[in-house]
């Protein structure tokens, strides 16, 4: 299935690598700017299959060191404006009876993970988002769902890890199958859900793509042992 694309950024992006795409540049926690993307992404493909909430930023540090301007900031980016565009986008979906919106959420949206607070909270906010709209819009053709992620290989690890937080050996002796997960396995989970023909009777599900991470109750000892 071949996908028109509209990207949203705080900075521009380079479309070379796409056959058809527009591009946004804006503050998606502003919600005339938000409304304005919808309504010309409409007017440029006279249609929406698909939205994908895939922005979010982190924030690591104790409860008592985060500021309420920093967990403002979180819950904007991370919740707020997810909320905005399935709202804009989600209008225009119902109109015509079918649609698929994807949340990314994250295993901090389905487990406490220390010094996280405004991350994590974000990311429960979310799934509760998303259920919440798939029960509001299953009935209109509209289905919403979210996936999960465990740690990934992003420019957010690099930053995080920098800060001296985590290292890449506290993820992989976590994580059954001992590695990071690929951008593209998330990708991949994404467009499965985004694609009626394949995933048309799922609906309010936040769908793990963690390589096992929320499944392991294992100590740590224990959880090594069976590596060898």
């Amino acid at each position: 299935m071949g996908w028109s694309l509209v990207l949203i950024d705080l900075k521009s992006i380079d479309i070379r690598q796409f056959k058809n795409a527009i591009t946004f540049t804006g503050d998606i926690t502003d919600e005339d700017f938000v409304s304005l993307t919808a309504t010309e992404a409409f007017k440029k493909f006279g249609r929406v299959d698909a939205l994908v909430n895939n922005a979010g930023i982190s924030n690591i540090a104790s409860a008592l060191e985060t500021t309420a301007a920093n967990y403002r900031q979180v819950l904007e980016v991370n919740l707020v404006a997810p909320f905005l565009l399935a709202k804009a986008f989600g209008r225009t979906m119902l109109d015509a009876g079918s649609g698929s919106i994807v949340n990314v959420s994250s295993v901090a949206g389905l487990q406490g993970i220390a010094d996280r607070s405004a991350y994590n909270a974000s990311k429960h906010g979310l799934i509760g988002l998303t259920r919440t709209l798939a029960v509001e819009w299953g009935a209109r053709g509209v289905r919403v769902n979210a996936v999960c992620p465990g740690w990934v290989k992003t420019e957010m690890d690099h930053k995080d890890q920098a800060g001296g937080s985590y290292s890449d050996l506290d993820i992989t002796n976590h994580v059954p199958m001992a590695k990071f997960a690929r951008p593209e396995d998330i990708a991949e989970a994404i467009v499965w859900l985004s694609d009626s023909t394949k995933s048309g009777f799922v609906n309010g599900v936040a769908l793990p793509v963690d390589g096992g991470w929320t499944n392991d109750g294992s100590w740590q000892s224990l959880r090594l042992k069976h590596r060898d």
